[in-house]
């Protein structure tokens, strides 16, 4: 079963990120959280200055969440995000 977050984007309106089959999230830089999947795909969030791993935290914290919820409920809502998010890529 797919599972994915809703991030809201400024001026985008919420976005779908995947978060089933993650291998590895990291804080790539004081505005990026980089999300590498089992397939080689990589999602890229990219957010206003944060000098500490908070984002990446959320996210993490956030996935996690999302994956214990009923196997119905495929989309977990990112709420209370501390640090606007200007964009989300997938490569």
């Amino acid at each position: 079963m797919q599972k994915f977050l809703s991030i809201p984007v400024t001026g985008e309106g919420d976005q779908l990120v995947s978060s089933t089959d993650i291998k590895l999230i990291e804080q790539g830089s004081t505005t990026t959280v980089v999300i590498t999947y089992g397939g080689g795909k990589v999602t890229t969030i990219t957010h206003a200055i944060n000098p500490t791993e908070a984002m990446r935290d959320l996210i993490q914290t956030s996935v996690v969440s999302s994956l214990q919820q009923p196997w119905r409920e495929v989309i977990f809502d990112v709420l209370n995000i501390p640090f606007a998010v200007g964009g989300i890529a997938t490569v």
